[in-house]
């Protein structure tokens, strides 16, 4: 597998958005994929939550990162995350 790399930004949207860079990693390795614009790739993995998040209590969260992949390695773009 090569290796995966998150630009500053996709770092900053991990600390904003509520997600770890262990759980974006989880996303891209073991998530669904769809195509996204720009020759990008949407992953998609729901982790077990059962937590607060902003005042509301969620049983799940959503990994949605967004990736290019190169010859060498992985690269992550931005990080959605979603709670239900």
């Amino acid at each position: 597998m090569k290796p995966i790399r998150l630009t500053h930004h996709a770092q900053e949207q991990c600390v904003e958005r509520g997600a770890s860079e262990d759980e974006v990693k989880q996303a891209v390795i073991n998530g669904s994929r769809e195509t996204a614009k720009s020759d990008r790739t949407l992953c998609r993995y729901n982790f077990p939550f059962g937590q607060s998040w902003n005042g509301k209590r969620y049983q799940i969260k959503q990994v949605a990162p967004v990736i290019k992949e190169t010859a060498t390695e992985i690269i992550v773009i931005t990080v959605y995350t979603f709670f239900f």
